[in-house]
């Protein structure tokens, strides 16, 4: 029972944070000032690089959701921050690309514990 309300937890953090910086991504506009402008300038990612990392991001929260899509949910994420990962290192900010290790290994915990409503 506890396994299922952590995945459950899991779930629902990773889902509204996808939805959350996704959105905030496809919201920002060349010259704006923030957390993602900041990302965006810092890796060197074009604004298109952007929106489509945004929308792969809200993706993949969404296909958390129902047990049918949440293996490929958790896949895309997984690829989502091994690319943030990697860009942070080709641009030499180590202290950023370890700070995304703790995420990365959300998605991977998940796959292990399984989707709470999933067929046993």
């Amino acid at each position: 029972m506890l396994i299922r309300f952590i995945s459950g937890f899991l779930i629902l953090f990773s889902a509204f944070m996808g939805a959350k910086h996704g959105w905030g991504g496809l919201n920002v506009k060349p010259g704006d000032t923030g957390p993602v402008a900041d990302l965006l300038d810092t890796l060197n990612l074009s604004q298109t690089t952007l929106k489509i990392f945004s929308i792969l991001t809200i993706a993949g929260g969404f296909l958390l959701l129902p047990p049918q899509t949440f293996l490929a949910g958790n896949l895309l994420n997984i690829c989502l921050f091994l690319f943030l990962i990697v860009r942070f290192l080709i641009v030499g900010d180590i202290r950023h690309a370890i700070a995304e290790i703790p995420f990365l290994l959300i998605p991977i915990v998940l796959i292990f514990l399984k989707h709470p409503l999933a067929a046993k």
